[in-house]
């Protein structure tokens, strides 16, 4: 306990040595209509639940009315200004007139924010250095539950904004500092997104969208739409808004992967051309090269709908209440098709040169490929795996928030509940091809007979399963309570905010696998013909990695499995344990905050109070339990743990007006966040074909991670649309969850259909499976007690020139990570830039964004594989807009127009690839209207 009194004590402490700060006014304020510099967009997440500060306390500032582009900037600017906290803000104008389809493409403008862009669309976003899932994010003040869209992907705490439809949005804000009244569970930063609500815009107020998006990798146009509408009564005491949305995209994602390394010394005894190779000195027998080569292909089409409902009752100045409704169903099948040439089966005719890093580039193998066969013995070893995904999330919610406001007083309250679920599937094919190949890591592979490799007959299932299908049902809810009181004071200090919160966060999965199909053939499945594949074309491969044999596509793959003919189906018990897991969270908190300020100090001072129970169950069987029937011993079966923390949270909040247009801020605070859901399961998700076999499994004893964050900036304001701004960070993260890795003897899950297969025999000669299926797997356990620091600054510059239309957003973050090994922390960029120069004068509007970070550590490719880097990424998008009249409007927005590649790397540096890929410029062209 004294520890926590001396963090304490230097959060404060170092945030008055650091600045003293301008006080936040807690008034609700949309995207729709610009507020003016006395009052304060809404810095509370429940913002029905607290009463704004005495307004004539802020210093009014000049306005000026401008429209567009540069009154987004110069509301966002004013909600930056006039906040307590470190905060950066975007309004519902920002994301439509800047280039992006989702709203996290809109949050790449705001410094310290960067992207991962794995799946093309976005989906994780990192705020000052740190893991996208040690951030929060909030709609209207709630959380909103997310199932798992994708199978084999590993449920994360980072909100996914692909899912979200921008449309329904008026206001966004960045807290990169806390307050005790806002929710704890984030390191880097909290993001707050508010609907319109329907007593803040006009009655009778109709809006919407429709148009066209275009992605030239796939050569196909996908339809979306929109529409809002707003009513309310005469005096504004009662107000329904609507809003629907339905939007459909292609995503494609091309290019190479490779799955690890060997060296030519490991298989020279196996293949005399390497020892030759070795002996002559032309290799080393410690240069390494890949064992696969694989040409990825990735295909989903996404079509989403969603309804959002505002329902406003507010019968007199003391009293509003808000319900809020959420349908939405996402619509995410895919098709993921792999072929890859082993390189490190026998025989290798031929290896290297290597480089000057000692990885071998190129190298050959000699095979016969076998016709209408399903027991090919041919040494070459060639695979296509073809896994269609079904994907339909389905995300319910409703949310009702009011507040009772006094003399001088004010009682608020939230509750809601949000549930998302998605019945994963996953249809299995694969083909083996066993004639000859030639491999260059830069340019792909090419079979040495094409004429055979292209035609359908040569491909056939070898593994005697004929494939599988596995059903994931994913399921996650949220369930929340709060209230909140305010009570004004005349002087220095003007206002205490005392509250309570519950929140439970409930998640789950499980997995049933069917295998035993039968064996097939790639006509079986049918046929579809040769690829052209113009993404991995674009990054330099050729030949068989482009054009080569596929099949008719996802439902192609779903029926062929589903088949009558394949007969009795075995059901997989191993997989089932191993991947059935459900986990609660539970969270109770007590806050009290107390602000403070003058014309020219204002700030906050407060501490958070957290218990967090979490319980988490999953299968525990012994190894010889391979059916759904065995007896368990006691100690044995669906079994559950609980774990508690309590922690204080400090928080204070100070700025100076130095002078009216410039601000000095400090604060200093101690934060929680909470490992990835499944990381707290009792679950083992394994790679068990691809050797080296490697898996993941979960740890019930984790403990949150906890630090003690510093922060300081200076903004100068140097008109309303214009800002400089420097800015510094500091984190010490206290127990920090770091992965460690063993070795364990387990089941293997998939033996029952690979064990007479290619892979299964390779598996045992190896010494790595038993004849019976258990094998030694690498196993990756996240544990406690990590340490590890995040130190960095950014600089921004915002301004508009004059009446010439121009203007310019550009930022810069550096961010330096370490843990207490040495190594970086995952999705830390050193370095990251924007510059996004726009245009709006008359009719016209134009933009144009080019966003930059440096290379960052990123999850493994499978199940418990080690971590791999993710090279530097650029992206340049742009977009242009006509103003009709003033009820229609064009734009046409184009993204991703360098084709940017998606590079990893299994190492720091650029020698070791392990992916590559492109997913094509996407264009939209689209028509708003406004009644």
């Amino acid at each position: 306990m004294s520890h926590r009194k001396t963090l304490l004590a230097a959060s404060i402490v170092a945030g008055l040595c650091i600045s003293m700060s301008l006080h936040a006014q807690d008034a609700q304020q949309t995207g729709t209509t610009p507020p003016t510099s006395s009052t304060n967009p809404t810095t509370n997440p429940n913002a029905n639940a607290q009463q704004a500060p005495d307004q004539s306390q802020a210093k009014q500032l000049a306005t000026v009315t401008v429209t567009g582009i540069r009154a987004s900037l110069q509301a966002s600017l004013d909600t930056k200004r006039n906040a307590d906290a470190i905060v950066d803000a975007i309004t519902a104008t920002d994301i439509g007139k800047f280039p992006a389809t989702n709203v996290a493409e809109a949050l790449a403008q705001i410094p310290g924010v960067t992207l991962d862009r794995l799946f093309g669309a976005t989906q994780r976003v990192s705020i000052d250095g740190i893991d996208p899932s040690l951030n929060n994010a909030f709609l209207d003040g709630h959380p909103v539950a997310q199932a798992m869209w994708l199978y084999g992907d590993s449920p994360n705490r980072g909100f996914n904004y692909s899912l979200l439809p921008p449309e329904i949005l008026g206001q966004l804000e960045i807290f990169k500092t806390p307050e005790a009244r806002l929710p704890e569970g984030s390191l880097g930063g909290t993001v707050f997104m508010h609907t319109v609500q329907p007593l803040d815009v006009p009655s009778n107020t109709l809006t919407g969208s429709f148009g066209v998006n275009y992605n030239d990798m796939v050569d196909r146009q996908r339809p979306n739409g929109s529409v809002f509408y707003s009513w309310h009564n005469d005096d504004k005491t009662f107000g329904v808004d609507v809003s629907a949305q339905h939007y459909e995209e292609i995503t494609s994602r091309q290019g190479q992967e490779i799955f690890g390394y060997s060296t030519a010394g490991s298989v020279a005894s196996a293949n005399p051309a390497v020892a030759s190779e070795i002996a002559a000195g032309t290799i080393k027998a410690s240069d390494q090269f890949p064992n696969e080569l694989n040409v990825a292909d990735f295909q989903q089409t996404e079509k989403r709908n969603s309804v959002f409902v505002n329902i406003q009752y507010k019968p007199s100045d003391h009293f509003d209440s808000t319900l809020s409704l959420m349908y939405m169903n996402d619509s995410l099948n895919n098709i993921n098709t792999s072929l890859y040439p082993i390189a490190s089966a026998s025989p290798i005719t031929s290896l290297g040169p290597a480089n000057s890093a000692g990885f071998i580039t190129s190298g050959s193998v000699a095979g016969t490929a076998c016709y209408h066969s399903f027991n090919c013995a041919s040494p070459a070893l060639t695979f296509e795996d073809n896994d269609a995904r079904g994907s339909y999330v389905q995300t319910r919610g409703i949310d009702w928030r009011g507040t009772y406001r006094g003399d001088g007083w004010s009682l608020g309250g939230q509750a809601g509940v949000s549930t998302s679920r998605d019945n994963i599937s996953q249809a299995f094919e694969e083909f083996f091809y066993g004639g000859g190949f030639n491999w260059n890591t830069a340019k792909g592979f090419n079979f040495t007979e094409p004429s055979q490799a292209n035609n359908p007959g040569y491909w056939a299932d070898t593994m005697g399963g004929g494939g599988s299908i596995a059903y994931k049902p994913y399921k996650s809810k949220d369930a929340y309570a709060q209230i909140d009181f305010t009570k004004q004071f005349d002087g220095f200090f003007n206002e205490l905010l005392v509250g309570a919160r519950y929140a439970s966060h409930w998640e789950s999965q499980s997995l049933i696998d069917y295998s035993g199909l039968g064996e097939q053939s790639l006509e079986d499945v049918g046929f579809g013909g040769l690829s052209n594949l113009q993404g991995a074309k674009s990054i330099g491969l050729g030949g068989s990695s482009v054009q080569h044999v596929v099949t008719q596509g996802y439902q192609s793959i779903f029926n062929a499995v589903l088949s009558p003919d394949n007969g009795l189906i075995a059901n997989n018990a191993v997989q089932t344990y191993n991947n059935t897991f459900n986990m609660q969270q539970k969270n109770s908190s007590l806050y009290g905050q107390v602000n403070f300020g003058n014309d020219d100090v204002h700030g906050n001072i407060g501490v958070r109070y957290v218990h967090t129970s979490i319980t988490a169950y999953g299968y525990n069987v012994p190894q010889t339990c391979t059916t759904y029937d065995c007896v368990l011993p006691a100690g044995y079966g669906y079994l559950g743990q609980t774990s508690t923390n309590n922690n204080w949270l400090p928080a204070f909040n100070i700025a100076w007006n130095i002078t009216p247009d410039l601000i000095l801020r400090g604060a200093g605070s101690e934060t929680v966040a909470y490992a990835p859901y499944n990381e707290y399961a009792p679950f083992f998700e394994a790679n068990d074909t691809v050797a080296p076999l490697t898996a993941a499994q979960g740890n019930p004893n984790l403990k949150p991670y906890r630090s003690v964050n510093f922060n300081t900036s200076l903004e100068y304001y140097f008109n309303p649309e214009s800002v400089i701004a420097l800015s510094g960070f500091y984190k010490n993260v206290l127990n920090y969850v770091v992965n460690q890795a063993s070795f364990e003897n387990r089941q293997n899950g998939s033996w029952a259909q690979i064990e007479n297969g290619t892979e299964g025999k390779s598996l045992v000669a190896a010494g790595v499976c038993t004849a019976v299926g258990v094998c030694q797997y690498s196993v990756s356990t996240p544990i406690n007690g990590g340490r590890a620091t995040v130190k960095g600054a950014a600089i921004s510059y915002q301004q508009a020139f004059g009446s010439s239309g121009f203007g310019l957003r550009a930022n810069y973050t550096y961010s330096d990570s370490k843990t207490v090994a040495g190594g970086p922390l995952p999705y830390n960029s050193k370095n990251s830039s924007t510059i996004a120069p726009y245009f709006e004068k008359g009719p016209y509007t134009a933009s144009i964004s080019y966003n930059w970070r440096g290379e960052y550590l990123a999850g493994g490719y499978v199940a418990g594989a080690p971590d791999s880097y993710t090279g530097s990424f650029k992206e340049l998008d742009a977009s242009a807009g006509y103003q009709i009249n003033k009820h229609v409007q064009l734009t046409f927005n184009m993204l991703n127009l360098l084709n940017s590649k998606y590079t990893q790397y299994f190492g720091p540096g650029t020698t070791e690839l392990a992916n590559e890929y492109v997913s094509g410029r996407e264009f939209m062209l689209e028509a708003h209207f406004k009644l």
